[in-house]
């Protein structure tokens, strides 16, 4: 099958879905540093009613609504083996924790890596899906985002936990 695509609204501006053989291959920001040039990537205009798209459209307002966590879609990104090593790392990242590069470089198992960490991490293909969002300086500033410094520091706020106001006396 060739690649389709749909144009999914959101707080953070228009997301690009696109799939292939029933799997998300790319989740695009509007204004993401990184979008394919070929446009053959995101093929024709799919219909939103179809999988994985419908399922993809309800998980992403649940999500941006705060009522979803965890996404639970079909995912088949593109990239090399240790591209592909990192964006599995992204998402074991816990809504509401952020991790360094450091941190990722370390868990692949050669702290040297963080810088090569930080380009598989800006060449994430399926944002906010894979939280590439939760990966910060090791000082723990907001540093480099393809989508934007603005829509990192929205997506991050957005998985804040709760102030915990039990103990509050007002």
């Amino acid at each position: 099958m060739s690649p389709t695509h749909v144009v999914v609204p959101s707080p953070i501006g228009d997301l690009t879905v696109v799939a292939e053989d029933g799997a998300v291959t790319h989740l695009l920001m509007d204004a993401a540093k990184y979008r394919p040039e070929d446009p053959a990537v995101l093929g024709e205009a799919g219909d939103p009613g179809e999988e994985p798209f419908a399922a993809t459209v309800v998980q992403l307002a649940a999500y941006f609504s705060g009522a979803l966590t965890e996404f639970d879609l079909p995912l088949a990104p593109r990239g090399d083996e240790f591209h592909q090593r990192v964006w599995a790392l992204l998402r074991t990242i816990p809504y509401g924790e952020t991790r360094s590069y450091g941190d990722l470089a370390r868990a692949l198992g050669d702290r040297n890596l963080a810088q090569a960490v930080g380009t598989a991490n800006g060449r994430n293909p399926i944002a906010v899906v894979v939280p590439c969002h939760r990966v910060i300086g090791a000082d723990g500033s907001l540093v480099g985002y393809a989508g934007g410094l603005d829509r990192k520091r929205y997506l991050l706020s957005l998985e804040e936990p709760p102030a915990d106001e039990s103990g509050r006396l007002f």
